[in-house]
């Protein structure tokens, strides 16, 4: 121990206190835990080099690279200060180890999953040396042993060539003018252009272009020098342009005239904004071409401003006698928000497209300044009266998380949400887990909105409460969503005790010919017990009598 680094000492201790097989690991006292880990890794290197005969480098990276392997397999070896190297390598005699558990935990598959990747009835690397030699060309040609798993995860099948035709397609690549650096950084990322040789064709063949020029025409790789994870993080970015369904072949030259954006921000932020433009609901492909060709939208703050939604649809250009049309139509949107929830408040108005292609149009920058400046703009004194009681109730912590779901979803600072909000009931999560049900189930957001603000317990049901009675009044009832505009009411009423005892029965009324009348299911449905036995009694005298006995609800344990 005293020759072991303090450092060292201390990473390797950290890295290993967080170890998931931790305990079950009683043998060896924690103090000589990190020695122990330093020591079991010479003696599986040694192990692999001279008793199975890998390459002495591909088995050190194999043994220090597999710390929860290793850990696994030194917990039931018998511990000593001066003999522990020998225990190890006795104990590897008699025990031979699954040698790809290691070497997928080595190339950076996290441990919990290295068992889905493991290969059937075989243990040892001469079983299927394809695996072991591919993973070795990779490395001799400078991929970091550790960021294999990658490439594995995404493309195992670039693992069952030979180690000669894998660096052959490494040097086809390389020959359109990619440095080293720049080839391993973008296999990372597109594992896929390391398929196979007749693949450079097509689409393959369009992504290098796209890459050639930018890193090789517009010198985007000289951004990143010698640094694989600057590299690799430069390709991630652009991938997610890809992901967004951008066309291989055609934004190689955006891509490397806006190197900034590649260079400057962190993918987090590309992220996040991505996202927040998403929630538009609008062609992912032309979010991605949005921000390429407007990279200055990355340093908008499109999240703490507050605006003023009739402000903005005027800043952004809507006609005085269309927000005339919108006041009356959408009152429940109407007044502040927060910038954050501005693609809701578009969608909850329906105007999601048109906003987006307003910005996509050249006015992106009207997003800059579209926070309040007067602070009496939009001001709600019925709604700031009850938002004060609120901090003085009872449970204001769980009303404001309702109160924030609400704003999330478009409704504004005004009378109206505050009366919707009296009558949703369930945490701010809940809530947003049976809007978005609602809306999986082909419900446009515009709609669902408008329901809410017309019924509000609708939301008040388990996701799947309500996906039963949708799907009874298209599938049974044979009536489009679109009659849940007409009577959202729909949704509240019990399944089973009132919507398909009543349906059923007048629809067997009508195939019998006792009923001539079509009755509208409002009014099947949302009729009283008393006057709906009275509507059957004038329909035909034993109908009440019949109803009770063969379609009314009862009780599981009703005789």
């Amino acid at each position: 121990m005293n020759h072991f680094p303090k450092f060292i000492h201390s990473n390797l201790f950290r890295h290993f206190s967080s170890l998931p097989k931790l305990q079950n690991f009683t043998k060896i006292p924690s103090k000589y835990r990190p020695q122990a880990i330093k020591d079991a890794q010479q003696a599986l290197t040694d192990y692999l080099h001279c008793t199975r005969y890998v390459p002495f480098v591909y088995a050190e990276h194999i043994a220090k690279n597999s710390l929860c392997s290793l850990s696994s397999l030194i917990s039931d070896i018998d511990f000593s200060t001066t003999s522990f190297s020998k225990n190890i390598l006795r104990f590897l005699r008699y025990h031979p180890i699954n040698e790809y558990e290691f070497f997928f935990e080595s190339i950076g598959i996290d441990y919990n999953e290295v068992s889905g990747f493991l290969p059937s009835k075989k243990f040892f690397f001469s079983e299927d040396e394809t695996v072991l030699d591919a993973a070795c060309a990779l490395s001799g040609f400078g991929f970091p042993w550790n960021k294999l798993g990658k490439l594995y995860k995404e493309e195992a099948l670039i693992f069952k060539v030979s180690s000669k035709e894998l660096k052959a397609r490494l040097c086809r690549i390389k020959e359109r003018g990619f440095s080293n650096i720049s080839v391993i950084g973008i296999c990372l990322a597109f594992p896929c252009v390391l398929r196979g040789v007749g693949e450079l064709d097509g689409e393959i063949a369009a992504l290098l272009d796209d890459l050639k020029m930018a890193f090789v025409d517009f010198d985007l790789g000289s951004g990143v020098g010698a640094n694989i994870d600057s590299c690799y993080e430069i390709c991630r970015k652009m991938r997610l342009f890809y992901d967004l369904g951008c066309e291989r072949g055609k934004i190689g030259e955006l891509m490397g005239r806006n190197k900034s954006l590649f260079l400057q921000h962190p993918e987090e932020v590309l992220i996040r904004k991505i996202e927040y433009f998403c929630r538009f609901s609008v062609r992912k492909e032309d979010i991605g071409l949005l921000i390429l060709r407007s990279p200055e939208i990355l340093e908008f703050d499109l999240e703490t401003p507050v605006i003023s939604v009739m402000g903005t649809l005027k800043h952004f250009g809507l006609s005085a006698e269309k927000r005339d049309s919108i006041a009356k139509e959408y009152p429940y949107v109407l007044g502040r928000n927060k910038m954050a929830n501005l693609p809701n408040v578009m969608r909850a108005l329906n105007l999601n497209e048109w906003f987006f292609n307003r910005i996509k149009d050249g006015n992106h920058r009207l997003l800059a300044n579209c926070a309040l400046s007067d602070l009496d703009e939009d001001f709600d004194k019925d709604f700031r009266d009850s938002f004060e009681k609120i901090q003085f109730s009872r449970t204001p912590v769980h009303t404001m998380e309702k109160l924030i779901f609400l704003q999330r979803i478009g409704f504004g600072e005004n009378s109206l949400t505050m009366k919707v909000l009296a009558h949703v009931h369930g945490t701010s999560t809940e809530l947003q887990e049976r809007f978005d049900s609602v809306l999986g189930l082909g419900i446009t957001f515009s709609k669902l909105c408008k329901m809410v603000k017309t019924t509000p317990k609708v939301l008040n049901q388990s996701p799947e409460t309500l996906a039963l009675k949708v799907n009874f009044l298209r599938y049974e009832m044979g009536v489009s969503l679109d009659y849940l505009d007409v009577f959202p009411a729909f949704l509240c009423f019990n399944l089973e005790k009132r919507i398909k005892p009543r349906y059923r029965f007048h629809k067997w009324l009508k195939d019998n010919g006792l009923c001539t009348r079509d009755y509208s299911i409002a009014s099947i449905v949302a009729t009283g017990e008393k006057s709906f036995l009275a509507r059957l009694s004038h329909i035909h005298p034993d109908a009440p009598k019949y109803w009770s006995e063969s379609f009314s609800y009862r009780e599981p344990d009703d005789k």
